[in-house]
C-alpha cells in the first residue's frame, strides 16, 4: 500500500491544497460558503428523490411495495427544487433544524447523565456534552447569523486541519517514492 500511495504522493498533495484552500476560503467568504452548501443540499436532495422514484418504478415492475419510494422520491425531488427556488429560506431552515436537533439531543444527554449518576462516576462530563449542545442550539436559534458563521468556520477548521495533514503525509510518501516496499 505504501508504494502505490509515495507513487502517487502528488494526488494527495492536490486533495491536501485542495482542501486547505477550501478551508481558507470558508473564512475569507462565508456567505459563499453557505450558498455553496445550500446548493450542493439541493443538488443532492434532488438527485436522491429522482432515484428513489426509479427505485419506485423497478419496486411495481417486479410487483412489490413500490409507494413508499414514490413518497420518498417525491419528496426529495421538492426539497430540491425548493432548495433552487428559495435558498436563503432552505439554508435558514437547515439551520433551524441543526439547533432543534442540538437542543432536542443535548436535553436527553443530560437525562441520561442523571441516570447514570448512580452507576458510574464522571457523568458530568455527559451533562457538560449536553449542556453545550443545548446552549449551541439556543444560539442557532436566536442568534442565527452567528450560528451560520460559526458552522462555516467549523467547515474551515477542519478543511485548513485536514489539508495541512493531507500535505504533510503526501510530503513524507515523496521520500519513499523509489523505495520499494517492506515485506510482512
Amino acid at each position: 500500500m505504501i508504494g502505490v500511495l509515495a507513487r502517487n504522493w502528488w494526488a494527495l498533495a492536490l486533495r491536501g491544497l485542495f482542501a486547505l484552500l477550501f478551508g481558507l476560503l470558508a473564512f475569507a467568504l462565508p456567505g459563499i460558503t453557505l450558498a455553496a452548501l445550500v446548493i450542493l443540499f439541493g443538488a443532492y436532495s434532488l438527485v436522491d428523490g429522482i432515484f428513489a422514484l426509479v427505485t419506485a418504478v423497478r419496486a411495481a415492475e417486479a410487483h412489490e411495495r413500490w409507494w413508499l419510494f414514490v413518497l420518498e422520491g417525491l419528496a426529495g425531488v421538492a426539497a430540491g427544487v425548493i432548495t433552487f427556488m428559495w435558498p436563503g429560506i432552505t439554508a435558514l431552515v437547515l439551520l433551524f433544524l441543526i439547533a432543534w436537533w442540538a437542543i432536542v439531543t443535548g436535553i436527553f444527554e443530560i437525562a441520561a447523565a442523571v441516570r447514570l449518576r448512580k452507576e458510574i462516576r464522571g457523568e458530568w462530563a455527559l451533562v457538560l456534552g449536553g449542556a453545550a449542545s443545548v446552549f449551541f442550539g439556543l444560539v442557532l436559534l436566536f442568534r442565527p447569523g452567528v450560528g451560520a458563521l460559526a458552522v462555516i468556520w467549523l467547515i474551515g477548521t477542519y478543511a485548513v486541519v485536514f489539508g495541512l495533514l493531507l500535505l504533510m503525509l503526501a510530503f513524507r510518501l515523496r521520500g519513499h517514492a523509489g523505495q520499494k516496499p517492506a515485506l510482512a
